[in-house]
């Protein structure tokens, strides 16, 4: 078994960098730190990476007992398979898959996501998903989460999602640019943004008038002999 010593040695090289949502998920994978750190190892190899034990033990200063031990338990939990394929050479050779795991990472964050709808008290995500005509993903209910946490206005964000609409996207990431923006502005309600869009308008129209050709205002029209 890995000792604590030998983790950190692990993460010094960088052969394994740990999202810190996976780190704060491993427990409900039925995963013991040493399987988890594995895991992870794979993860960083790839999707879809060579099956390569001898590697595993050297890179990981692990006895070739424990790299198959792990190997097994993963399997056993279906987050990883092994399997043979045949590479663009046409040959043969056996592969680590990590689809069981991805998926098993994605019902758990749709049920994360579940659990803290059902808590969160607010309709402005079923606003959004009947706007973007979809269900929302976990990041961007996160997203969502995030604005209401910093104690953005509903109603504002909603008129947001107005302006987005109004300009053709249907993209959080862009009614969060919206939100940046008006956050810098120190615009906190929808009275707040009806009040600049008034400012705006009136400044368009002053820039305009400054731009008439003065010369064409004072023509005196009645004078004009330029057909003479």
């Amino acid at each position: 078994m890995m000792k604590g010593s030998q983790f950190i040695d692990v993460f010094k090289t960088g052969n394994i960098v740990v999202p810190i949502y996976f780190l704060k998920q491993y427990k409900k994978f039925n995963l013991t730190m040493e399987e988890f750190i594995f895991l992870m190892y794979l993860y960083h190899l790839g999707d879809k990476s060579l099956f390569n034990p001898s590697k595993y033990q050297e890179d990981l200063n692990l006895e070739s007992s424990k790299v198959m031990e792990y190997i097994s338990v993963l399997t056993d939990k279906k987050l990883v398979q092994v399997e043979v394929v045949k590479n663009e050479k046409d040959l043969m050779e056996e592969v680590v898959l990590l689809d069981g795991f991805y998926r098993k990472l994605s019902l758990l964050m749709v049920e994360e996501g579940n659990q803290k709808s059902a808590t969160y008290q607010s309709n402005i995500f079923e606003t959004v998903e009947k706007e973007f005509g979809r269900t929302l993903s976990p990041i961007e209910y996160e997203i969502i989460k995030a604005w209401l946490d910093n104690d953005i206005d509903e109603d504002l964000i909603k008129e947001a999602i107005k302006e987005a609409t109004f300009n053709g996207v249907s993209n959080l990431r862009y009614i969060d640019k919206i939100l940046y923006e008006w956050g810098k502005l120190n615009i906190k309600t929808v009275k707040d943004v009806e009040n600049h869009r008034k400012k705006r308008a009136q400044h368009r129209e002053e820039e305009a008038d400054s731009n008439i050709d003065l010369d064409i205002v004072d023509w005196d029209w009645f004078d004009d002999d330029s057909d003479e």
